[in-house]
């Protein structure tokens, strides 16, 4: 799961082990919280409602080991991290990469745009469920000591989801500062307990061979063998993060953190669970907490409980980073997006995000009651996203030139076992599977309608706006004065006159001494440096072009860039607390006999325009200084 970007300083591979740390808290908590269901859910699904034989426990552990080996540190650590764009990674990194924004209609590229988005809306899903079963997983550890317990564990995860989503307005920078150090105690406590575990049944270490795994898998019952595999899965869920997180820590510390830390102590996890069921085949109701000694559940169940947390905390606020990027790429309307006071994780708050996911949270908890019945609905999602990135990082490789016979070979390989597990995950559509894809299915579609709506309203403007070899006859002949001081038009396009300044000079026949029209461009790279912000050029005497460039991991703030540009001497004489700002604000109208959507997607086009951020105050405009023209666009 994406995060949201990290403030961690200056980042500098001179710091690796401080930087690996922070990463340890972020990057891996979704996949550091896995053992608290993922070999549970697997071993039953081996057992099929009887007691599980060592045979079939040795297979679990050796599937789980392989997976982990296989998936998270060839493919993702060694192979995905290089696909990056400009030390960025992630779905949207890979799209810009892909140069799939712009795409026309028809083309490949506009296909691939699909898939993309329905990749990127996949982590919604995910973003929904993942707290659910882990908050569910550690508060259901209280059940080992004291069943009574049992009805307290919904309300409880209940109120600690709540607290969370609460927490969101007011920042965490205090929790992102203790997020590393934490989680690293976790991964040391998941260790010693593995140890403690593989000591009293040693022949564990035999699922150290993959013939353990394809043993079970090859001689079992194949509607078992893939129940197995679907469970399996559950066990990497959350590794899709080092490549989305990959630009806030770098290659060499996230690479540090997974192997020297996260790796061994999942893998010894996974193993004392396993050789606790050869000693204990009872124990597979929850073999995570029977691990520990009856002296330590208490504390566990804590520990458990504040991983869980932080887990959440790191996928609540990839969400809200993902969302700030899909809008700023201009696939999803323009929203309140809040920048808090932290300085560790969790820089941005988008209010309408989050009650949406604690909604869908807190949903899933109620409708589901247990972290085993949302195992059904868990898994799916990510697989079809692992599935997604394969695909376009092996496009990608190939755009760069590498041979394409090793792509078709490596990312082939690859391919092949992330579609495995895609259907392996499958026949849980109908035990939740569909929960987390019917949410992606419709951020997808809002998603795919806002993109085409946008591309018609920009069809509409063209036709409406004035060429700029008009901006000449408007100085010269319909401007009847020149007013004293400076006004800025905000254009959404870098050519021809903006419908605004068309309309002010329209109605007043007046036009100030100095205008400025500007123009914000989202690049297709994370970050373009200050001293690339601005693009100044004269059209007329008097009348200024600036283009505002920005990346789509920054947040386009117009006052900011024209500040900037001032500074750098490419707007002298020019005081930015005394213009006016002339912004146009459209109003949609769906038309049945305008060439474009069906007029219902337009009709949910238009709401989505009237209900988006007034773009005033989502570019950082000054509010005391804008005026706002009306204009009716048919599409």
């Amino acid at each position: 799961m994406t995060t949201a970007p990290i403030n961690t300083g200056h980042r500098s591979d001179s710091f690796p082990v401080a930087i690996a740390i922070g990463a340890i808290g972020v990057v891996y908590g979704d996949i550091g919280t896995s053992p608290l269901y993922a070999f549970k859910e697997a071993a039953r699904a081996a057992a099929h409602g009887g007691t599980i034989a060592p045979a079939q426990v040795l297979g679990v552990v050796s599937l789980i080991l392989w997976a982990l080996i296989l998936i998270i540190s060839l493919k993702y650590a060694l192979l995905i991290l290089r696909a990056d764009n400009r030390g960025e990674g992630g779905i949207v990194a890979l799209l810009a990469l892909l140069s799939a924004r712009n795409a026309q209609p028809g083309t490949w590229r506009a296909q691939l745009l699909i898939v993309g988005l329905i990749g990127a809306a996949l982590l919604y899903g995910d973003g929904a469920i993942t707290p659910a079963i882990s908050v569910l997983s550690a508060i259901e550890g209280l059940k080992v000591d004291a069943p009574s317990l049992a009805p307290a564990v919904v309300p409880i995860t209940i109120v600690i989801l709540l607290v969370l989503f609460f927490m969101q307005k007011k920042g965490t920078g205090f929790m992102g500062r203790i997020f590393g150090p934490v989680m690293l105690v976790w991964f040391l406590v998941l260790a010693l307990l593995g140890i403690h575990g593989i000591l009293m049944a040693p022949e564990i270490l035999a699922a150290l061979s993959p013939t353990c795994a394809l043993d079970m898998l090859l001689h079992g019952d194949f509607h078992i063998s893939f129940a197995i595999l679907g469970a399996t899965f559950l066990a990497v869920t959350g590794g899709e993060a080092m490549y989305a997180d990959m630009g806030h820590f770098g290659r060499f510390p996230i690479r540090l953190a997974w192997f020297a830390v996260c790796l061994p102590a999942l893998v010894l996890n996974y193993f004392g669970q396993g050789a606790l069921l050869i000693a204990d085949p009872s124990a597979v109701d929850n073999p995570f907490f029977q691990l520990s000694p009856d002296w330590a559940h208490y504390p566990l169940v804590a520990l458990s409980a504040v991983a869980t947390v932080i887990a959440s905390q790191a996928i609540i606020s990839g969400v809200y980073s993902l969302t700030q990027q899909a809008i700023q790429l201009g696939f999803l309307p323009r929203m309140h997006i809040r920048h808090t006071t932290s300085d560790a994780i969790g820089q941005i708050y988008v209010p309408l995000v989050n009650w949406l996911l604690a909604a869908a949270t807190l949903g899933a908890v109620l409708g589901f009651g247990t972290s085993d019945a949302l195992a059904g609905a868990y898994g799916i999602a990510v697989s079809l996203l692992m599935v997604i990135t394969t695909f376009l990082a092996a496009l990608v490789a190939l755009k760069w030139g590498y041979s394409p016979f090793i792509v078709v070979a490596v990312n082939g390989f690859f391919f092949l076992i992330d579609a495995t597990f895609f259907a392996a995950n499958v026949p849980k559509l109908s035990d939740g599977g569909w929960f987390p894809l019917l949410l992606a299915g419709a951020v997808a579609f809002l998603m795919l309608t806002w993109r085409d709506g946008v591309r018609l309203v920009e069809r509409a403007r063209a036709k409406l706006r004035q060429p700029e070899e008009d901006l000449i006859e408007t100085a010269l002949t319909k401007c009847h004065a020149r007013l004293p001081g400076t006004t800025i038009f905000l254009a959404s396009a870098p050519r021809g006159v903006p419908l605004a300044l068309t309309q002010f000079v329209k109605h007043n026949h007046v036009l100030h001494e100095r205008v400025l029209l500007v123009t914000v461009q989202i690049e297709e790279q994370p970050r373009v440096p200050e001293e690339l912000r601005a693009d100044v050029s004269e059209l007329l005497p008097g009348i200024t072009r600036v283009l505002l460039h920005y990346g789509f991991m920054q947040y386009p703030t117009i006052y900011e860039g024209l500040k900037l540009a001032c500074r750098q001497g490419k707007l002298p004489g020019i005081d930015l607390s005394n213009v006016t700002y002339y912004i146009g604000r459209e109003t949609i109208i769906p038309r049945e006999d305008v060439p474009g959507m069906w007029v219902w997607r337009e009709s949910l086009f238009a709401f989505l325009q009237r209900n988006a951020e007034r773009s005033a105050a989502f570019f950082g405009v000054p509010t005391t200084q804008v005026v706002e023209f009306g204009t009716e666009i048919e599409i």
